[in-house]
């Protein structure tokens, strides 16, 4: 974690949310958020059921477009823009590209997130000579997140933790400068936990990363700084020791961790 704990200015903020609304018919998911996540730190959003992380986290990857409210990137409003620009921009949401080819190989299936990236849409008839400059840096990719020995295999034959850190490759060749991860240990064996945890730590250098993740230990040893959401709204925002010993989270998680 690479955050130190002077004062921010403006121009220090790498995403930022202000007066983030969503609503719902009548029910409002998300309310009045404010959000600051500094350049190159590892933010997490937590909070126990339906306190609108999801909500809040789509809209920030403008899954979801806001009711109201501004969303900034790197100081640019970005808040009517679609997903696919502003993940040219270099905000990217993470495990949106690769589960849509699982029976490709992995090495393919990051050359495909390549390919959009050097905008060069995915087809099928393309000659391989014509793709074989991209195998080089897929290859490279996949050597970062420990899959290289894996590169021929299909999506489908890979092991869950496996599959999350090609997924991790995926993103990676979209070069985010912000990479936004949604609970990325989710359904994961203990075996795979630290694994994982140790290749977001890894990817994180010289990025800035917005995790939603319901495994508080990994949060604890992850994350530089947190915002916890109850009914939609910002609870409080700190380090994981000022989040875990306030009263207020301790009451909303009664006691306990969100393990769902």
């Amino acid at each position: 974690m690479g955050t130190t704990n002077a004062p921010a200015g403006a121009g220090d903020f790498a995403l930022e949310a202000r007066g983030l609304t969503k609503v719902f018919g009548g029910f409002a998911a998300v309310k009045d958020v404010n959000l600051a996540v500094r350049r190159g730190a590892i933010h997490a959003l937590i909070g126990p059921n339906g306190a609108g992380k999801t909500t809040c986290f789509n809209l920030l990857t403008k899954t979801l477009q806001p009711t109201a409210g501004t969303i900034l990137f790197e100081g640019e409003d970005i808040s009517a823009l679609r997903t696919a620009d502003v993940a040219r921009r270099g905000l990217v949401r993470s495990f949106q590209i690769s589960a849509t080819f699982p029976h490709l190989t992995v090495l393919e299936n990051v050359r495909v997130a390549l390919q959009s990236d050097y905008g060069r849409a995915y087809q099928f008839w393309r000659s391989l000579k014509a793709v074989e400059p991209l195998n080089k840096r897929a290859m490279q990719l996949l050597e970062e997140v420990g899959l290289a020995g894996s590169a021929h295999l299909t999506a489908t034959e890979l092991s869950y933790g496996k599959k999350r850190a090609m997924e991790i490759a995926t993103t990676l060749a979209l070069e985010p400068r912000v990479m936004l991860l949604d609970e990325p240990t989710a359904g994961m064996g203990h075996e795979d936990v630290e694994p994982i945890t140790d290749l977001i730590r890894r990817a994180a250098q010289g990025r800035t990363v917005v995790i939603v993740e319901h495994n508080l230990s990994v949060v604890s040893s992850l994350c530089d700084r947190i915002t916890v959401l109850q009914h939609g709204e910002v609870l409080t925002e700190g380090t994981y020791a000022e989040v875990s010993t306030n009263p207020d989270v301790v009451t909303a998680y009664m006691g306990g961790v969100d393990e769902s």
